[in-house]
């Protein structure tokens, strides 16, 4: 995939986790979470009126740093796929 394809893709798959009313659950949210912020080169910390969210956060950051914005790009998209195929 080219860049502008993957792009693409992550744009889409965003779209379609903003857009699914039923709840996900937490371990797959916090992997969505480190994936997008590495994609997206947030550098933000963490923040939760709630410190075990935040440490929660903070360690799925920690587990991604290394990735490059198109691996995590990757990294979501599947993560979203294997999500809508199977767990639905």
């Amino acid at each position: 995939m080219t860049s502008e394809e993957i792009d693409i893709a992550f744009k889409n798959a965003v779209k379609s986790i903003n857009d699914h009313e039923k709840p996900f659950p937490a371990d797959f949210l916090l992997r969505l979470y480190a994936y997008y912020k590495r994609a997206t080169n947030s550098n933000d910390l963490p923040s939760s009126s709630n410190p075990l969210i935040s440490a929660f956060k903070t360690n799925a950051l920690f587990q991604t740093k290394n990735l490059e914005p198109d691996e995590a790009k990757i990294l979501y998209i599947e993560a979203v796929t294997h999500y809508f195929l199977y767990r639905k």
